[in-house]
């Protein structure tokens, strides 16, 4: 049976059941949706059911449901992969700078329009859909077990205790996973690495109220003064974060991975255009490449106090907040990381003001090894639906439950994404590419030729 006339053949069905899953607002972050997650939970397990699993349910969690299905070969020696995936989406907000409805999958000019037609639900039906192709050409020789998850889009919380609770469930060889992205349409690509991830919020106070700023401006420490003041401490001139102990233990770049890097297709100028800036910044002695995937970042998220309405109001602000966040790599320790930063901004702190630091979520950074015979299953069946060998690149998003898998189940995650720079996941008009949509279930298939 051949794959691209299977597949031209059943992209009709595809398409709805892939706009089935869309029209669910499965807003993990948001309250109101949380029936919606529940909906979600037991659509995937319809989907999985018709691709061919031979069990699927839906479990509970600490949060949200937890789908699990299966597929087991008549051969007892044969390999188990475990494909995670997660059914939680992102919220639509700001609603007015979608093109399209964010809750109906439209298709215009070669794309898919949707909230989560690339992240996940786009990805995960890649996987399932090649898992269904390689039952009705009674391909797969090996057992398939499907984990799919719905917070993973406000950090995973429940997932840790639910991977130790189910150890023997989830037991495999290799876990793979499509929720990362390639370089670029015609530039394939294998995702070995991700940067790990530490988040806080941090409250300033100072006087017991507001104060007129006329009357107590220049003798009242202002919060937010004091706030900016610190955060602008955590970064020198050089780009370098200024936390004792930061980079302890991270591991420089060897030659051979900064020529790995240096042979990635790459323009700096298309790069700032796209992106709409004049220049780039970061830590000096690194490339733009190096700096957004190999190397830690700090970053204020978001900082707010006082009066922001419209108008004036001459007011000095009894408190100022923000959140900021750090982008990790190998080897540093997330929850290491997030006790020094506290340390650290008590340490800063101006005895003019009180100042409280709640850690939020974290997560380890991850590395691939590209000689693991996963990997080069992977590999060939990137390079049989691409026409070309992939690139393995680290990037410098998070994905903190693919440490957490290695921790607790003991094997390493191949991560099979297939997303682009312009499918604008967590944006407003979010979509995906159908051309790789079809391509990269090729590639998924040939993952479990090879494997």
């Amino acid at each position: 049976m051949d794959i691209k006339q299977y597949i031209e053949d059943n992209m009709p069905r595809f398409l709805n059941e892939w706009a089935s899953l869309v029209a669910i607002p499965s807003v993990s972050c948001q309250p109101e949706h949380k029936s919606d997650m529940r909906v979600c939970a037991e659509r995937w397990k319809q989907l999985l059911l018709n691709a061919g699993a031979q069990k699927a349910q839906i479990m509970p969690s600490d949060g949200n449901p937890m789908v699990y299905a299966e597929y087991k070969c008549s051969n007892p020696d044969a390999k188990t992969v475990l494909v995670y995936a997660h059914y939680d989406v992102m919220p639509v907000e700001p609603v007015e700078e979608w093109h399209t409805d964010p809750w109906k999958l439209t298709e215009d000019n070669g794309r898919v329009y949707g909230r989560g037609a690339d992240d996940d639900k786009g990805q995960a039906m890649i996987q399932a859909k090649a898992f269904e192709y390689m039952l009705k050409a009674k391909q797969l020789h090996c057992n398939v077990k499907f984990i799919f998850e719905g917070e993973e889009e406000i950090g995973s919380p429940s997932l840790d205790k639910f991977l130790r609770d189910h150890k023997d469930l989830l037991a495999s060889d290799v876990i793979l996973v499509s929720d990362t992205s390639m370089i670029g349409k015609q530039i394939p690509s294998i995702t070995i690495g991700l940067r790990g991830l530490a988040y806080w919020e941090i409250e300033v106070s100072g006087p017991n109220r507001d104060l007129h700023s006329g009357h107590f401006g220049g003798a009242v420490a202002n919060p937010i003064n004091v706030l900016c003041k610190m955060l602008a401490q955590v970064t020198d001139t050089d780009g370098r974060i200024t936390i004792p102990g930061f980079y302890d233990k991270v591991v420089p770049l060897s030659d051979e991975e900064r020529q790995m890097i240096a042979d990635i297709p790459f323009s700096i100028d298309d790069y700032k255009h796209a992106i709409g800036v004049n220049e780039v910044a970061g830590e000096t002695g690194y490339s733009t490449l190096e700096r957004n995937s190999c190397r830690p970042s700090f970053d204020i998220c978001g900082i707010w106090g006082g009066y922001t309405g419209e108008g004036s109001k001459t007011v000095l602000p009894s408190k100022a907040y923000a959140k900021v966040s750090c982008r990790l790599v190998a080897n540093q320790d997330h929850e290491e990381i997030s006790q020094a930063f506290c340390d650290y901004m008590q340490q800063i702190a101006p005895a003019s003001v009180q100042v409280k630091v709640k850690p939020m979520h974290g997560g380890q950074g991850y590395l691939c090894p590209i000689d693991l015979p996963e990997y080069k299953a992977a590999e060939a069946g990137f390079e049989k639906a691409f026409g070309k060998k992939p690139i393995a690149a680290r990037r410098g998003g998070s994905i903190p439950i693919i440490a957490t898998f290695e921790q607790v189940l003991g094997v390493k995650t191949i991560l099979m994404g297939f997303g682009l720079e312009q499918n604008a996941i967590h944006s407003p008009n979010e979509s995906f590419d159908l051309e790789v949509f079809k391509k990269g279930i090729e590639a998924v298939a040939e993952f479990y030729n090879r494997l």
